[in-house]
Parts: structure tokens; sequence; C-alpha cells
């Protein structure tokens, strides 16, 4: 197997205005993932939203919480939306976005400055809420995608950007397909 060439931080710097280009008020869903154990991804075409288990099938219901008193899943953490473009920069091919562990793969400008705090997004028939949990590059995303990657997605432009993505909870349960509509409320 041939070993993945990271991208250098000064080729990501190069190209973040492909993120920055992102459509503003209605983009597309162009990658669902579901993790049913650690370490495991299944892509699928088209996933169920629920109000009590996230995307289902998923773990973040079983997976628990380190930031909740009692250990289990935090309500504000059900689902993890990245930017499509922003994924792209750091892991390039498609085959590849899976290994950043987010569940919804969105074109669109998740911007702090575009999507506030309590903001909502409608995905397919679902609707879900932008919450104040931080979404940051890690170990793992380190491992996946390079060091240069988890500097650029945590750097403070990358940060306001939300380059690593953001948390979102499900206020109405619904389906989302690959191609929906993911349309600022």
């Amino acid at each position: 197997m041939a070993s993945v060439k990271f991208p250098t931080m000064a080729e990501l710097e190069a190209t973040i205005d492909r993120v920055r280009e992102s459509p503003t008020d209605c983009g597309v869903l162009e990658l669902i993932v579901r993790r049913p154990c650690p370490g495991e991804r299944e892509v699928l075409d088209q996933g169920e939203l629920d109000l009590a288990q996230g995307l289902v099938g998923d773990n973040w219901s079983i997976r628990g919480s380190q930031n909740t008193p009692d250990g289990m899943a935090h309500p504000d953490t059900q689902l993890t939306i990245m930017n499509s473009r922003a994924i792209a920069l750091v892991a390039g091919q498609k085959d590849r976005w899976p290994l950043a562990g987010d569940q919804l793969f969105v074109d669109l400008d998740i911007s702090q400055d575009s999507l506030p705090l309590g903001a909502r997004l409608m995905i397919g028939s679902a609707i879900v809420e932008i919450t104040s949990q931080p979404h940051t590059g890690c170990k793992q995303f380190a491992g996946h995608f390079g060091h240069d990657a988890m500097r650029f997605v945590n750097s403070s432009e990358g940060k306001k950007l939300r380059l690593r993505g953001l948390n979102a909870k499900i206020v109405r349960a619904g389906v989302v397909r690959v191609g929906d509509a993911a349309r600022k409320l």
C-alpha cells in the first residue's frame, strides 16, 4: 500500500479560499458516515436522524462522554458536521473523508459568522441546531491527515471558519440522503 502524502501548512493555507467560497445559505449534503464501533466507518446513501439516538446505528448514544457528570452521551454532540471543501483540503480523495470521524459532510459555509450558536439547518427532512460544544482536531485527526492539518484546523482562522467542523443536536427527526439540500433556517 502506498503511503499517503499529507498536505503541508503552506499548501493548506494556499487553498483556504476554496472553503471561503462555500455556499452561504443553501448547500448540499455530500457524504453520510456512520460509526457503528470505535474505528469503524460505514458510508451511507441515506440515514435516519433520531432525537434520542442521533444518526441511527452510530455509536454516539452508547459511546458516552467525559463531558457529562454521568458519563452518558452528551446531548449537544449528537452530530458532527464538517465542510466538504475543508475535508477535501486535508484528506484529498473522497474515500479518505470518513477517517475524520464526522457523520455529515456538507458543501456549505459552516463558519461561526454564518452559523452562530443556536442556528438551525434543515437537511433532508431533519432539522439540526448548532451547539456550543467545541469540535477540534486531535491526535487521531493528526494521525490520519498530518500534524500540519491539525494545526491548520485548530488555528485561530481555522476555528473561526470551523475547518474541523461543528457539533449539532437534532431538533426534528428525519431522513437525510446524499444530495439533499442543507439549508439555513
